[in-house]
């Protein structure tokens, strides 16, 4: 998954944000899974960037008034 600036973010509807939400985390989740039985390597520097496209966008439902 890529980047996501605030600018994008801002231009998604409820629907799209939600799933986008929804798909970073279950990413987050597998390269934790991953992180902990030690088989990430490529991908570790992935991590943080990926909570913070998560924090983007739950900042922006919150901004809305949607439920996450």
């Amino acid at each position: 998954m890529a980047r996501i600036s605030m600018k994008t973010v801002g231009a998604f509807n409820e629907g799209d944000l939600r799933d986008r939400l929804q798909q970073a985390r279950a990413d987050l989740a597998k390269m934790r899974m991953e992180a902990a039985k030690g088989t990430l390597r490529k991908k570790s520097g992935k991590i943080r960037p990926l909570r913070r496209d998560i924090a983007r966008m739950m900042t922006r439902m919150n901004e809305k008034g949607w439920k996450a």
